[in-house]
């Protein structure tokens, strides 16, 4: 009950003598009880409350009370015309704080490239496509699967049109799909080569998953189809646009910590499916080494910006181990570079997971621990300071490497540019992978085509992000 009904009532009910008419009191309250006093309009009294004199804020009655309602104003901001330019919003923190980056530039959806994902597997649904809501330039709108069900499950979870869900014999109907610019290949390495074949031969740009294919033929027919329909090729080394190692490489070219003598790399992990796709020759190409072994090659590759002259190999596999009947189970490599840096590296299906490398220098030492993981990247630095070593922990923001890969080669396609990591960039890895295999096959070093030219087979460098 109201609280001034109840208090009327309870007046009322008073002897004969002293009560009241309802109707008298109600005119008499309601001329002199002040409406901050009361809180509400008094039942039977039209006159609503008004604002004092004292109030800065109109106020909005609830069931708990009054509230203030206050003038809803943006704070300043700068806000350019170009949607490739941030906002920019008032400083909040001091300039002695860690600063907030600026804020995302997202293209509006009608200007963003279209992918179709070919392949449902761990990649995609653990990485690429919960990268979609951080990506700027890029979108899914294609799906190609050889399962109906889990493709349909994707498709609704992603808002993906049913027409644009296809099947591995229905892939090459993506040519008429105007929606699909690009095609994100994320199959098994055996199936790399006649899906970007088909995929340009449909007039769609390619982005293919790492390693690029099981052979030099292989990769030389892909640069050949894509060249042939005029479409771009990119291979999608997530390592070579990631902050940490993109921070990595430019220590090493600014020698910041002076001459580079030696680099040591491992990554390594235990898989134990048998079953699975990366124990079958035909599907996989070999064992560690074009898998996860790939990263110490093709990021030593990168951060020194040189190609190797010389390799040496040795392959192990555990006798009787059914993991290992068709490809490797570790391998264990030494590079030497034309500066005179030399290069021992590791990859193994077999050990404990492991992932790093550090970088040794006549002044100081750069680490990555770990360097190759989705998240979590860590790098540290040494260096001599009077008595000391300096050793200092750079803290950097995790960014999504898939998000970053891709919004790098839409941009590519948006702009046409040559992608930072071209065809031609897997191309000279799987060629120094098989000197591997085969200076493990004979026992002895394999010499390389010497390649003076720095960055021989990449692209401009990617924008900062």
């Amino acid at each position: 009950m109201n609280p001034i009904n109840r208090f009327v009532d309870l007046l009322l009910d008073q002897p004969s003598a002293t009560r009241v008419s309802r109707q008298d009191f109600l005119q008499f309250t309601g001329r002199t009880l002040a409406v901050g006093a009361i809180g509400s309009t008094l039942v039977g009294c039209e006159k609503k409350p008004e604002t004092t004199a004292s109030s800065s804020a109109e106020t909005m009655n609830t069931s708990n009370g009054p509230v203030p309602k206050l003038p809803a104003t943006s704070p300043p901001a700068e806000v350019p015309s170009d949607q490739q330019k941030s906002i920019e919003l008032e400083p909040i923190k001091a300039k002695t704080e860690q600063q907030e980056g600026d804020t995302p530039t997202p293209l509006p959806e009608d200007q963003r490239v279209g992918y179709a994902l070919v392949g449902l597997g761990h990649l995609t649904l653990n990485q690429i496509l919960p990268a979609i809501v951080s990506c700027k330039k890029s979108k899914v709108v294609a799906l190609v699967s050889g399962s109906p069900e889990k493709m349909k499950k994707v498709a609704e979870q992603y808002g993906i049109k049913k027409e644009s869900c296809y099947s591995y014999e229905d892939y090459d109907k993506l040519k008429d799909n105007k929606e699909v610019q690009a095609i994100f290949i994320v199959l098994p390495n055996g199936m790399h080569a006649e899906y970007t074949i088909r995929g340009a031969q449909a007039g769609k740009h390619i982005l293919c998953e790492k390693p690029m294919a099981n052979s030099v033929a292989e990769c030389e027919a892909m640069i050949d189809a894509c060249k042939k329909a005029d479409r771009k090729l990119m291979v999608a080394y997530r390592i070579q646009y990631e902050p940490h190692n993109r921070m990595v490489r430019e220590m090493v070219q600014k020698e910041q910590f002076g001459k580079v003598k030696s680099i040591i790399a491992n990554n390594g992990q235990n898989s134990d499916n048998p079953k699975h796709w990366r124990f079958n020759k035909a599907l996989a190409g070999g064992g560690s080494l074009p898998d996860v072994g790939l990263y110490c090659l093709n990021t030593i590759r990168y951060v020194l910006g040189e190609e190797p002259t010389e390799v040496v190999g040795y392959v192990h596999s555990t006798p009787n181990d059914p993991r290992f009947k068709e490809v490797e189970e570790q391998v264990n490599w030494l590079m030497k570079f034309p500066s005179g840096v030399q290069a021992s590296c590791a990859t193994s299906y077999g050990h404990h997971d492991d992932k790093s490398y550090r970088v040794l220098a006549d002044t100081g030492w750069i680490k990555m621990d770990p360097a190759f993981p989705y998240t979590g990247l860590k790098l540290e630095t040494s260096q001599a300071q009077g008595k000391d070593n300096q050793i200092i922990q750079h803290n950097i923001a995790d960014k999504d490497h898939f998000a970053t890969e891709m919004d790098h080669f839409s941009e590519c396609i948006l702009e046409n540019k040559v992608p930072f990591t071209p065809g031609e960039e897997g191309l000279q890895d799987q060629k120094i992978m098989e000197a591997i295999y085969q200076s493990a096959r004979e026992g002895k070093p394999v010499k390389l085509t010497t390649i003076d030219k720095k960055d021989a087979f990449r692209g401009p460098e990617p924008k900062e992000s």
